[in-house]
């Protein structure tokens, strides 16, 4: 830093000078006219404010910093300034006008600091910088600056006041110039709005017209199905009658001409029924119905009412593979058969030889139905267009197929208002591949059930009574489709879902209880996941509760770092959850399995299945003991046979559940009584699993066996097989931690 001048304020002649010397250091370094005046008005409020407030003080020039500027440096010996905070933060009002000069100073600075002591006076440093096109100044160069503005005499007050007025009005020339152009801009805006007014005006009148236009078609296309209907089923039943003989025999010429009656009716009924359609769901009037339904079912339906589409000669063969891992759907089942029979009734018109085959794979909160055909294929410029009404390719195979053009425009709309969407994939002379992504839960549905349900006086919400046997699991997912793949995860386990959308939810949910743990989507829409997270970690009342961050983005070390307990990347595996759950929840805590069976070969069969886990694992070999030793010991499962003398396993449930101290702990169903559908049912809800000790039973349940059991540390499928994956798999759903880290304490 160079200093070049110092001025002592005594006076009110000194507030002038400063105000002159800062102009005339200013040109001399550079600065145009606008500037010089705001860096003189800015030094002459402060240094007015010492001489009036403190009675004096002394004014520093200098050239500081890379890159240069012009400093100014005001120190008093007043008391200081009270309520300074408030000052520079523009709260503060004085009658005397006391912090106006300060802030307005402020304003025209590039960098202006105050510091005030009680008692020590103030000091302001404040500075500009140079221009740019300005090239540095050398120590040489500022020491000239300095015995140039030395050497020069202080002006005539009256001239510095005649000076100033001369740039006010310059200013006002400036801004009258200003204010001209911008009233000349005003004017210009002011008739492109009028244009652009008229040109929205004209759009919603053309907008208006189209509208009722389509109305209209609605209407009339709605209107023509319905009166169609009635002479196209008269026709229908008429011919039927003919054909059935009912009033006589018919010639073998009658007979065809009938027929071929009877074909027409039933293609224009065809062309009636998806035009009906069409118009339904163009004017938002088609209804979805969602329920629950399996795909299986719904194959197994599809294959049974097109297999007539396939004459007995034909080189085309229909296959439906049955799908695997696909769960139910919440969806409207009529309308996903009605899409898939327009895909395969399409794939069979227009493949000669070869196959139609349909499939469908889970793809994350997803079913992606496909019909793949070897058929003739379409064009790459045709793709588009057959989505269109009425479009039909022009191909060898269209004169001989009749359709309406109607079934594929349909077909795109309905998976669109299931929230789907549909692609195809196609090759001349190869065959084409039609596909559609349907959510497993349909996202727009209002009666997904959700624990969270607003109170009668629709003022606040409350938390569904929760059950007492299972611990809540609190979830933080704005996704639907995800939310019920938890449900589906956490069913017949010991933990209940508290399904929340938004962290106002969930944060009303941790008022009303307080959950095993949590499981919080950090990419939440709208809103911060990770805010939440400091929050849960930074309060005392939830700082304890384990949370999961499950998310699609493998950010785990930041997931951590703020205090998560765990974490998990979507799609999470039903026994991977539990297990993740399992763990946090039980850290520390000693667990027990309480195994009650009379039969002691059946007793060591399972403790050999479990030799490799940290469980303790108790022993009854009859159900008064078990009941003892159950509300004593307290054991974190149960493993009950059904068939013991004395007190059978159905009385020693029964006492379990209706005891208060015992009625929490899960019970697994491990017998080779024969049940039959009622009994298990009942056994069903009181009970996380039912296990046969039949090898039959356990043989069966190779498919039930997840691949995580398989992979997971400690498992011991491979030596024991499927009937240690099935008793695992019920031990993780009653919340045990089977991680191999050990022998067992028998």
């Amino acid at each position: 830093m160079t200093t070049i001048f110092t001025l002592e304020i005594q006076n009110e002649q000194d507030v002038v000078q400063a105000r002159q010397r800062t102009r005339e250091i200013a040109e001399q370094l550079g600065f145009d006219p606008q500037d010089q005046a705001r860096l003189a008005t800015a030094v002459s409020e402060i240094a007015r404010n010492a001489f009036q407030y403190a009675k004096g003080g002394t004014v520093e020039f200098s050239v500081a910093g890379e890159p240069q500027e012009f400093l100014i440096r005001i120190q008093d010996r007043g008391s200081g300034i009270p309520h300074l905070e408030d000052v520079l933060a523009g709260r503060y009002t004085s009658e005397t006008g006391m912090g106006l000069g300060i802030m307005g100073s402020r304003k025209l600075m590039d960098f202006f600091e105050m510091e005030s002591l009680p008692g020590q006076g103030t000091t302001v440093v404040m500075s500009k910088r140079l221009s740019k096109r300005t090239p540095n100044f050398t120590d040489l160069q500022l020491q000239q600056i300095r015995e140039s503005v030395m050497e020069r005499s202080p002006q005539n007050p009256y001239e510095e006041i005649q000076r100033q007025n001369q740039e006010l009005l310059r200013a006002m020339a400036e801004l009258r110039k200003r204010e001209e152009e911008l009233t000349q801009l005003n004017r210009e805006l002011e008739d492109t709005n009028r244009g652009v007014v008229a040109l929205y005006a004209e759009l919603d009148e053309k907008a208006d017209s189209l509208q009722k236009a389509n109305e209209l078609k609605t209407r009339f296309l709605s209107n023509m199905s319905h009166e169609f209907r009635t002479p196209l089923n008269s026709i229908l039943s008429l011919s039927r009658m003919l054909l059935a003989r009912m009033d006589g025999d018919l010639t073998v010429e009658q007979e065809k001409q009938v027929t071929f009656i009877q074909k027409a009716a039933s293609g224009l009924s065809e062309l009636v029924n998806d035009l009906l359609d069409l118009a339904k769901v163009e004017a938002g009037k088609i209804e979805v119905r969602p329920s629950y339904f399996e795909v299986s079912d719904l194959f197994a339906t599809l294959r049974g009412m097109l297999r007539p589409l396939l004459v007995q000669d034909s080189s085309v063969a229909l296959i439906v593979e049955e799908p695997e891992g696909i769960g139910q759907i919440y969806s409207d089942e009529g309308k996903v058969a009605q899409i898939l029979r327009n895909f395969i009734s399409n794939a069979l018109k227009f493949t000669e030889q070869g196959e139609v085959r349909v499939t469908a794979v889970q793809r994350g909160h997803t079913v992606t139905f496909s019909v793949s055909d070897t058929g003739i294929g379409i064009a790459p410029d045709d793709v588009e267009r057959i989505f269109e009404d009425f479009v039909q390719i022009e191909s060898s195979l269209q004169k001989q197929v009749k359709g309406t053009g109607l079934g594929l425009p349909l077909s795109h709309k309905l998976t669109e208002l299931l929230g789907g969407s549909i692609s195809v994939t196609s090759k001349l002379g190869e065959g084409s591949t039609f596909t559609a992504s349907i959510p497993i839960v349909y996202p727009y549905s209002t009666e997904f059930p959700t624990l969270l349900q607003p109170m009668s006086d629709g003022r606040a919400e409350t938390i569904a009574p929760l059950e007492v046997t299972r611990l809540p699991i609190l979830a933080v997912e704005d996704h639907r489709e995800t939310l019920f793949i938890y449900e589906k995860h956490l069913q017949e386990s010991a933990y209940q879902l508290i399904a929340t959308r938004t962290l106002a939810q969930a944060r009303l949910a941790l008022q009303q209880l307080q959950p095993a743990a949590i499981m919080l989507d950090i990419m939440l829409e709208g809103q911060n996941g990770w805010t939440f997270l400091r929050e849960i970690k930074g309060d005392e009342t939830t700082r304890n509760i384990p949370v999961i961050v499950i998310t699609i983005i493998d950010n785990e070390k930041q997931a951590l770092a703020l205090g998560a307990n765990g974490f998990l990347i979507k799609p999470v595996d039903r026994l991977q959850l539990l297990n993740k759950l399992n763990t946090l929840i039980n850290q520390n805590k000693p667990q027990k399995i309480l195994l009650i069976d009379d039969d002691p070969a059946y007793r060591y069969l399972v403790k050999q299945l479990l030799v490799n886990t940290q469980l303790s694992i108790l022993e009854a070999m009859n159900g008064w003991e078990g009941l003892n030793l159950a509300e004593r010991e307290q054991p974190t499962a149960i493993i009950l046979d059904l068939e013991m003398p004395e007190l059978s396993g159905f009385d020693v449930l029964k006492q379990l559940k209706s005891n208060p101290v015992t009625q929490s702990i899960p019970v697994i169903i491990y017998s080779s009584a024969q049940l039959d559908a009622e009994t298990q049912s009942q056994l069903a809800k009181k009970s996380i699993a039912i296990l046969s000790k039949e090898t039959g039973s356990q043989s069966a349940t190779m498919g039930y066996a997840s691949p995580f059991l398989r992979n997971a540390p400690g498992s011991l499928l491979s030596r024991k097989g499927t009937a240690n994956a099935q008793l695992q798999e019920a031990l993780i759903k009653a919340g045990l931690v089977l991680n191999s880290c050990g022998q067992s304490h028998v």
